[in-house]
């Protein structure tokens, strides 16, 4: 027998294979360059694709707007979430920041969760919003989705000067990829929309697949939907 292990959990798990069984183990590596977390994000965001720094889009705006994933999501917001609220203060010391906890349908996140995932300093000192999609008070109308349903938001991401978000990217089984457009769509939408986005016609349909956005009606309501939002 060969033990064996694997991701799972906060702490992974071992599992026992017939040597027989086992062909092979593949591992993700990083490049030797990108070892180095911190300064890897740091070169990043030194370097924006598709956009000014970070710094830049502060200056002159009053209110900034801050989306984070969740506890069902292993994005490392401890090394994050410090970096883009320091350059958004570089270029703007007066900016107000929010962080918005995009739940999309999940339950709320709990404080030992928040603290895990940003760390206690950021808990303890920032201002954090837990999205309720069920909170009516929580959300406003801003339009209709191209498959028909209505577009409704949490109304932080509305009101704000700045809104940006911070994530990760990897397959979806059927948004095709996950991160960027999906922070508005479903994470911080109300429950009718998600239902509406997620419903059982366009998970089924032949498009809404693992890699694949074009002709994606689940993916193509998400990006309508970040754009409307302003998503920079």
């Amino acid at each position: 027998m060969v033990q064996i292990k694997i991701p799972y959990g906060k702490t992974g798990m071992s599992v026992d294979l017939p040597e027989k069984n086992l062909l092979g183990i593949f591992e993700s590596v990083l490049p030797e360059a990108a070892a180095d977390q911190t300064a890897e994000l740091q070169r990043a965001l030194d370097a924006p694709i598709g956009s000014i720094p970070l710094e830049q889009l502060a200056t002159g705006k009053k209110t900034a707007l801050v989306i984070t994933s969740d506890h069902t999501r292993p994005v490392p917001s401890k090394t994050i979430m410090p970096e883009i609220l320091k350059r958004l203060r570089q270029g703007n010391p007066e900016i107000e920041i929010t962080i918005l906890v995009a739940t999309g349908f999940h339950r709320a996140t709990t404080q030992e969760e928040l603290e895990g995932k940003l760390g206690r300093e950021i808990v303890a000192n920032e201002r954090i919003i837990v999205h309720n999609a069920s909170d009516d008070d929580q959300l406003v109308k801003i339009g209709t989705l191209p498959s028909g349903g209505e577009l409704i938001i949490n109304k932080l991401a509305v009101e704000t000067e700045l809104l940006i978000a911070e994530g990760f990217i990897e397959p979806h089984f059927f948004a095709g990829f996950s991160g960027g457009r999906k922070s508005i769509l479903p994470g911080i939408a109300s429950r009718t929309t998600v239902l509406a986005n997620h419903c059982s016609e366009f998970i089924q349909s032949p498009f809404a697949r693992t890699g694949n956005l074009e002709n994606n009606p689940i993916h193509e309501d998400m990006v309508y939907a970040a754009k409307q939002a302003k998503l920079a």
